[in-house]
């Protein structure tokens, strides 16, 4: 698929996260978007030889833990999209009819903490809510004028 798209950038799970299979997808997602280019692993689509094809970037979002971020995005017009998102995985989260076991996500309080992170992250870099990212390998701008 990383073949097929052809993606510039691609976002992805936490490096370092609680849930064990967060940092598990976050390598298997980057190990698939180093292999697809290299020339010599065949792919084939709809019976076609695939070229390779490796993202320019891979980028980890941060999930549960409070990793440092490498950079921040400003969310703010885009906060509740994002809960949105989270929400419609709805049998992962606080529902106060439930008889499910309380869980560290499932607790009343998850979706504020989530929309004070945005803001804590956004206060960093003056906007109402951000996003952090980390990457493995270091970030460039042509100019110093590009950095905000």
């Amino acid at each position: 698929m990383i073949r097929k798209y052809k993606p510039e950038t691609v976002l992805c799970n936490a490096q370092d996260d609680r849930h064990i299979d967060h940092p598990k997808g976050a390598e298997l997602v980057s190990d698939a978007c180093f292999l697809s280019g290299l020339r010599k692993i065949i792919t084939e689509l709809n019976g076609s030889n695939q070229s390779e094809w490796r993202p320019k970037n891979v980028y980890h979002y941060i999930q549960w833990k409070n990793s440092s971020p490498d950079f921040l995005i400003d969310i703010s017009g885009f906060i509740e999209k994002k809960l949105q998102a989270i929400q419609a995985y709805s049998s992962q989260f606080f529902d106060p009819n439930s008889n499910e076991p309380e869980t560290l996500i499932s607790n009343k309080n998850f979706i504020s903490n989530v929309i004070n992170r945005s803001a804590d992250l956004g206060r960093l870099i003056n906007v109402e809510h951000a996003e952090g990212f980390t990457s493995k390998k270091s970030i460039g701008k042509n100019r110093l004028h590009d950095l905000k």
